[in-house]
């Protein structure tokens, strides 16, 4: 068995997100100020469930990023950023320069649904911008992987197979992204089935447990690079402790949004907690239940995984973050529902036995 199908044939690493490395709790809620970064390695350290540190480091930011990895022997593996077409061009090769320096083997690259001007952005441009990036990061030895997301030219999923498509005709790998929370909060809820496209029947498609779901359809084409896992529910409730601020620009949040964000209006509910929480530290009713779709998509891709040789997985990362959209002044441990969707993630590993073959 070759060294690539070797790798296939155990659980990628797992990574934590940067922005969920908060000791978060009922009197220190999940803030968008952000403890140092000395802080967040050693938490994601201390968690005991995390193979490396999911995060791309500012330049100056570098030689802390390196003390950092030798001091609690987490590397960082992987690293993101966000782009607009005619706005961030020149930023890419700055970015896939960075990710290779402080050690990252693939940038996700979240590219907006609208370019500078605020104008949409067309398949074959996400195809270039593609190309560019493999090219760009080849010389490096960081690959490029397009994230499905919300405000990004993905959030119609089903302009993912064609893009893909058509970068594989010209002889390169596509390298997706899969952070279903991104279907899942939609599934249900009229305004955000709206946004993509997906009223009515054509919303089905989404849920993982239907026949013909878009995440059989990804691992099919063999294009899922990267599992980001973030537990969200069906029709999630919108965090109504985070209100929209539009003179506080936060991540993710274009200047030109597919979604209309307004002033004083809750964040979308792109987060549910993996585990109960106690009494205050959530905003809502919580239930078991809700978290089944979240479940289900780790057990399908790590079941492909499993089970063919050739599975093109490499990275996993928990993605219960800080911002308004997700878990922004929630009152539980924001690490420690991170640690607890690796170990379950691991769980789940071990529960398939050994690889066939």
């Amino acid at each position: 068995m070759s060294a690539y199908h070797a790798a296939a044939r155990s659980l990628p690493p797992i990574g934590c997100n940067g922005r969920g490395a908060q000791a978060s709790s009922l009197s220190q809620p999940v803030s968008l100020t952000e403890a140092p970064i000395e802080a967040q390695f050693r938490l994601v350290r201390e968690a005991g469930a995390f193979d490396y540190f999911d995060r791309l480091p500012g330049a100056a930011e570098l030689p802390a990023y390196q003390r950092c990895m030798a001091e609690t022997g987490l590397p960082v593996r992987t690293a993101s950023w966000f782009y607009a077409l005619g706005r961030d061009d020149a930023l890419l090769p700055q970015k896939l320069k960075l990710a290779a320096e402080v050690g990252a083997k693939t940038h996700n690259i979240m590219l907006y649904w609208h370019d500078s001007e605020g104008r949409p952005i067309s398949n074959a441009q996400v195809v270039d911008f593609y190309l560019r990036a493999w090219d760009l990061g080849l010389a490096h030895g960081v690959e490029p992987a397009l994230e499905y997301h919300v405000n990004m030219w993905s959030e119609d999923p089903r302009r993912i197979a064609p893009v893909a498509e058509a970068v594989r005709k010209r002889g390169i790998p596509f390298w997706l992204t899969l952070d279903y929370s991104h279907a899942i909060f939609k599934i249900g809820n009229a305004q955000e089935l709206a946004i993509c496209g997906l009223l009515g029947d054509a919303g089905a498609v989404l849920d993982p447990f239907a026949p013909g779901n878009f995440v059989d359809q990804w691992l099919q084409m063999g294009i899922v690079r990267w599992l980001q896992v973030r537990s969200v529910a069906p029709n999630g409730p919108r965090n109504i402790w985070s209100v929209q601020d539009p003179t506080n620009a936060v991540a993710a949040v274009p200047e030109h949004s597919i979604f209309p964000y307004r002033a004083g209006q809750p964040g979308r509910g792109i987060l549910y907690p993996f585990t109960e929480p106690a009494p205050g530290q959530w905003h809502s009713p919580w239930q078991a239940g809700a978290t089944a779709m979240t479940r289900e998509v780790v057990r399908k891709v790590l079941t492909h995984h499993h089970t063919h040789a050739d599975s093109p997985l490499r990275w996993i990362t928990t993605e219960m973050i800080n911002l308004p959209d997700y878990a922004h002044n929630a009152r539980f441990s924001l690490i420690e529902q991170n640690a607890a969707i690796a170990r379950f993630v691991r769980e789940s590993w071990e529960a398939l036995g050994r690889p066939p073959g």
